[in-house]
């Protein structure tokens, strides 16, 4: 993506009065919406998005400005507002920027741009007629096919420029049944970095017929049984707990103002042995990936937790600047409109050694989550709750009747110190992650997991 700006004199102008490291952030997107309702396409939603921002980084602090004029002398006039954060009164030598190699293969094998948005529309109406015809229950059904074609390059004062290009996809299907005075929900997502490849694996036809069966099981499920008993985590329930209970309390600019209760812990132990807890933005067609982060930085794997032990947080250059580090490459932005911050990308808890069906077998009673829902954490002391979207009873060591309204209640720390099965599966999950104003793409992953006693919350009849 040729812009034609002189990166070298911005940067040099930003750090004109002093600083430690200056970046140019420039990003072009073009998002496409199609939004199925009430049995008719309700939205068609594209358009582009161009624009630039200029971050300068001194004494720990930061200084950031954004513009949509993407030109070299708007950019030098930018940087002359930037640059009055800062007042050393230091000259900076030129800056001689080198392209960054890129050393990951994030292919799209079929762009979304050979399908016209008529037959991209055709696809979703489609999602929504089977939907419907699932079950007489049905009242509502929400289809929504998003696309993003993002292209950013990211020069930096330390010398490097980066280009990357990430084609976001994502489809949701959102249903609603009713019987007599029962209301449920039925909701499923898939995407990634991806093309229309995304739908031979997952049918979007099949996306929404699953929505669909958990919302018309759910009205028929038994209350959920309340109390503290064993929770089997199947692998198809998806990282909500590890992104929500873990994640977010090891971004490093939490832990290093005390708002997590991960905080001064590395090289102690935080959670059984049989865990182990990785970010990993290399992974192919996974919503997280990428090539470079928005500060340039290498996509990285990063072991956050080795066997129990925490090992480090996630780093942006900022807070890797404030701990003496090198950056994770979780340096992460919503738009050129935004200064990047530490966030997650893929992250999820490692396949163990244990069959999952014998960790079922092995677990006479209790609570089957099949499918999470949304949940709320507090990264002070690691509280949470979590809703349970699809549920089951354990009976027997086997699969029981379905539950509705069940929710589970724990400590971050005490859950993940307490896990005494981990499977040797592994199933995602995918979100758009909210933090500090800004929006995310993410997955999440986890192996099916056994905690042998947390609080189940339900409906008391």
């Amino acid at each position: 993506m040729d812009v034609g700006v002189d990166y070298s004199a911005v940067l040099k102008k930003s750090l004109s009065n002093g600083g430690d490291f200056a970046d140019v952030f420039i990003e072009k997107s073009s998002p496409l919406a199609i939004v199925c309702e009430d049995n008719r396409i309700e939205k068609v939603i594209s358009g582009k998005e161009w624009g630039a921002g200029i971050r300068l980084v001194f004494g720990q602090r930061t200084a950031y400005a954004y513009t949509n004029e993407v030109t070299t002398d708007s950019l030098l006039e930018l940087a002359g507002i930037v640059r009055q954060a800062a007042a050393e009164n230091s000259q900076h030598t030129d800056i001689n920027l080198c392209k960054k190699n890129v050393r990951i293969d994030l292919s799209i094998r079929r762009d979304p741009d050979r399908m016209d948005a008529s037959q991209k529309a055709g696809m979703v109406l489609q999602a929504n007629k089977a939907a419907r015809a699932f079950n007489r229950c049905i009242r509502q059904v929400l289809v929504t096919y998003r696309e993003n074609r993002q292209r950013v390059i990211i020069a930096s004062s330390d010398g490097c420029i980066a280009e990357d290009e990430r084609m976001y996809l994502t489809a949701l299907v959102h249903v609603v049944a009713s019987q007599g005075d029962v209301v449920q929900t039925g909701y499923e997502a898939i995407g990634g970095i991806a093309g229309l490849e995304l739908f031979e694996e997952n049918p979007l036809v099949q996306v929404a017929e699953k929505a669909a069966r958990r919302a018309v099981m759910m009205l028929t499920a038994q209350k959920a049984p309340v109390g503290r008993m064993p929770v089997v985590l199947s692998s198809e329930a998806g990282g909500t707990m590890i992104h929500e209970a873990v994640g977010h309390g090891l971004e490093a600019d939490l832990a290093q103002s005390g708002l997590s209760v991960y905080s001064r812990m590395i090289g102690e132990r935080i959670a059984s042995p049989l865990i182990s807890v990785v970010d990993d933005a290399t992974l192919e067609g996974r919503r997280g990936s990428f090539r470079f982060d928005d500060e340039g930085v290498d996509a990285q794997r990063t072991v956050l937790v080795d066997r129990g032990i925490l090992k480090t947080f996630l780093y942006d250059r900022l807070t890797a600047m404030k701990d003496g580090l090198r950056s994770t490459g979780n340096g992460r932005r919503e738009s050129y409109k935004h200064r990047p911050i530490p966030r997650m990308t893929n992250t999820m808890i490692a396949p163990g050694e244990s069959d999952p069906g014998k960790i079922l077998s092995s677990t006479p009673r209790g609570l089957y989550v099949k499918k999470m829902g949304g949940g709320q954490v507090n990264t002070v002391n690691g509280d949470f709750v979590f809703e349970v979207s699809e549920g089951y009873r354990i009976e027997n060591g086997t699969i029981g009747e379905p539950v509705r309204g069940a929710t589970l209640t724990g400590n971050g720390p005490q859950v993940l110190m307490s896990i005494d099965q981990v499977g040797s599966d592994l199933g995602f999950s995918i979100g758009t992650c909210g933090k500090d104003g800004q929006g995310s793409p993410v997955s999440d992953a986890q192996p099916t997991l056994r905690i042998p006693e947390i609080t189940v919350g339900g409906v008391v009849s």
